[in-house]
């Protein structure tokens, strides 16, 4: 079997996604096969691979550090919630149904013999299997039928470095108390705390860390500094840390609506990325303004997301920007949001049956229980576009509206159909692919349209391509790691991870 480790952290955002990354990266670099695993994953980011499965987007950028295609494999549970008590579950994936907390937590001892044996496939195949757990692992309620941290750790014969968020302050109770919830068992599981995010100089914390040594009888194994590094994010938590007025010193201002339900915000992460570009993300309507672009994203719950815009008086912002000059945009959930009618007779997102859009474009959308996913290949003009479906729901265009692109391969084959729709004027448009913007030629003639209608020049797109400049991203990354975690220590860890057959 592989060597392991599993990074688990003392709540959601402490960076464990980041630092399982790192990892892989390093190991990557010694020249070892590595992947990522995540059991279950709760998150609205979401990827589709090569052969149309779906699956967290955490997992997709651990897959790229660690030189290899995201495989289903990686996160074989993918929990999506459409409201505040209902979830998505996709399987390997693939959707099984629509459950409550309840029904979920009675239906995981089904899935646990099921994740055990696609662990087991992977550590088959490879020399180094990272894990990483959701949320924290002191979460007594749910531990009885756990599938993701220390029952997973359990079940993979792991050991796991807890990793510790001390921007978010009492860092040593949150160690302390994580560790001390737990059942000697799996206390004794973890071998090392990472502490994470933190600012100033580190020999402040050597005093604390030598007490809560003491106390929990864990050595501290690093201290990782807060840093610039850009990678895409994989809880909706992270919004928070998001631009939120616009950046004066960039010419375009692009204004993303920070939707209750969103889901795929890294659909935006390579306009950050563009030197005239700031990117901020809007959730009142008086913030919104005039951008240059205004964006409508992905939503899990439609609907209910058009309701609230409603609610909040956002959506009569977003038309005013429109009249008074802005382009607007909108990517699936969003992209049905601007026409002139969402239908859901059976109920599939929620109980509202039938509700009036936007009607910035003329089309009528009808929810329907056939998920697609796909990766996509299009053709807007001369261009062709990369991208990859999510959606539930089937768009028809009216006699104002036209397609704003034709698909011409759905995961590898050949097809031809419409997608999306855009206004006769040219100023609204809507599209079902995500990653759109991850076409760098498309985006910086967008942009260059953005920047002339100001009367500014065209840029030429001298732009990393968003693969290249995560790769930059996941060396600076791997190095961070390497330079503030004892390598020794987590090499240590790691060999001690492989167990005899027998004792399995």
């Amino acid at each position: 079997m592989a060597q392991s480790v599993m990074f688990q952290g003392t709540a959601s955002d402490s960076g464990k996604s980041w630092v399982a990354a790192a990892f892989c990266r390093v190991l990557k670099q010694r020249g070892l096969r590595v992947v990522p695993f995540k059991s279950q994953n709760m998150a609205l980011n979401s990827f589709i691979t090569e052969h149309g499965d779906e699956m967290g987007r955490a997992q997709v950028f651990q897959a790229e550090a660690a030189g290899v295609k995201p495989d289903p494999r990686m996160n074989p549970v993918l929990l999506k919630p459409s409201t505040d008590q209902d979830s998505q579950v996709i399987v390997m994936g693939h959707v099984l149904a629509d459950m409550n907390a309840v029904t979920y937590h009675q239906y995981k001892p089904k899935l646990k013999p099921r994740v055990k044996a696609i662990y087991d496939d992977l550590a088959a195949e490879n020399d180094v299997v990272v894990l990483e757990g959701a949320g924290s692992p002191a979460e007594i309620n749910l531990n009885d039928r756990d599938i993701v941290n220390m029952g997973m750790a359990a079940m993979a014969h792991s050991p796991v470095v807890l990793v510790a968020d001390i921007d978010k302050g009492g860092v040593f109770a949150a160690i302390y108390g994580t560790i001390k919830l737990l059942p000697l068992a799996d206390q004794q599981r973890i071998k090392g705390i990472i502490i994470n995010k933190f600012r100033g100089d580190k020999r402040l914390l050597e005093s604390g860390n030598q007490m809560i040594e003491s106390l929990t009888g864990v050595p501290v194994i690093g201290v990782l500094p807060m840093t610039d590094i850009d990678l895409d994010e994989e809880d909706s938590v992270a919004l928070t840390r998001k631009l939120r007025r616009r950046d004066q010193s960039k010419a375009l201002d692009v204004a993303v609506i920070d939707l209750n339900k969103i889901s795929n915000f890294t659909d935006f992460h390579s306009l950050e990325i563009q030197p005239d570009v700031s990117v901020r993300y809007v959730r009142y309507a008086e913030e919104l303004l005039i951008p240059d672009l205004l964006i409508i994203p992905g939503s899990k719950n439609t609907n209910e997301d058009l309701q609230a815009l409603k609610e909040t008086g956002l959506d009569q912002a977003i038309l005013r920007a429109h009249q008074q000059g802005s382009m607007v945009a909108g990517i699936c959930g969003g992209y049905q949001i601007l026409g002139q009618q969402l239908q859901d007779p059976e109920e599939v997102e929620s109980t509202i049956t039938q509700q009036k859009g936007l009607g910035l474009l003329d089309t009528v959308t009808q929810f329907n229980q056939h998920k697609i996913t796909t990766q996509a290949t299009a053709k807007r003009g001369h261009l062709v576009l990369n991208g990859y479906e999510i959606h539930m729901g089937t768009t028809v265009l009216g006699p104002n509206a036209h397609a704003f692109a034709t698909i011409i391969t759905n995961n590898g084959l050949d097809t031809n159909r419409s997608d999306g729709a855009i206004s006769a004027d040219g100023t609204v448009w809507g599209t079902y692919l995500h990653g759109i913007f991850d076409n760098a030629k498309w985006a910086r003639q967008l942009l260059n349209q953005l920047r002339q209608a100001k009367g500014l020049s065209p840029l030429v797109d001298t732009t990393l391509s968003l693969s290249a400049y995560k790769e930059q991203q996941y060396d600076k990354l791997a190095q961070t790691f390497e330079d503030n975690v004892d390598m020794s220590k987590l090499n240590q860890i790691l060999s001690a991870s492989v167990i005899d057959e027998g004792e399995a």
